[in-house]
């Protein structure tokens, strides 16, 4: 017993001196139990490894305030996956809510332009409904109602300066997306 808890105390002492092989340590022995966690109250794999992900970046940035004395290093992570769920929750409420709003503004589903040919809309119809709710709507208004940035600001609620983030994000991911679907054609 003395020799787990010596080992427990040196892995919590690699870690918060900044030793990257115990994080990978750590990653490994509690990755599956956070994971769990997450994807038993969201529900969803994808949401439960991006809190899986954001937990241990998470653990590792505020290391310094891991206190051995105070809690176990499975136990600290718990309460931080606990919070990263909480979040989790809190934006779906909040992108739920932005949905909601713009679909009552616009009142209309997505149709891409008449000119682009079957497949192609098709196809844009597909990439665009994997967006998430915001990004989704942000980039619907300014390609499809063609609104300035700071019109969609206005509308959704949101600073400029997300809305000019979304959008850039939200291209990025469609180029790749249709790179990769024109790629397999």
């Amino acid at each position: 017993m003395s020799t787990i808890f010596d080992d427990a105390t040196e892995l919590a002492r690699r870690f918060t001196s900044g030793d990257e092989r115990a994080l990978a340590e750590i990653y490994g022995q509690w990755s599956s139990l956070v994971y769990s966690l997450a994807v038993r109250s969201l529900g969803d794999a994808t949401d439960a490894e991006d809190v899986t992900q954001k937990v241990f970046v998470a653990a590792w940035q505020g290391r310094e305030r891991f206190d051995p004395a105070r809690a176990s290093l499975s136990a600290w992570l718990v309460g931080i996956t606990r919070n990263t769920i909480a979040d989790t929750h809190q934006a779906r409420s909040r992108e739920r809510s932005i949905t909601e709003q713009v679909a009552s503004i616009t009142g209309e589903e997505l149709a891409p332009a008449p000119e682009a040919d079957l497949a192609d809309r098709l196809l844009i119809a597909d990439e665009m409904a994997r967006l998430d709710p915001l990004p989704r709507a942000v980039v619907r208004l300014a390609f499809f109602d063609d609104l300035t940035h700071f019109q969609i600001a206005e509308r959704l609620g949101i600073p400029v300066g997300t809305v000019k983030s979304h959008i850039r994000r939200s291209l990025t991911k469609l180029r790749g997306r249709l790179e990769v679907s024109h790629g397999a054609h």
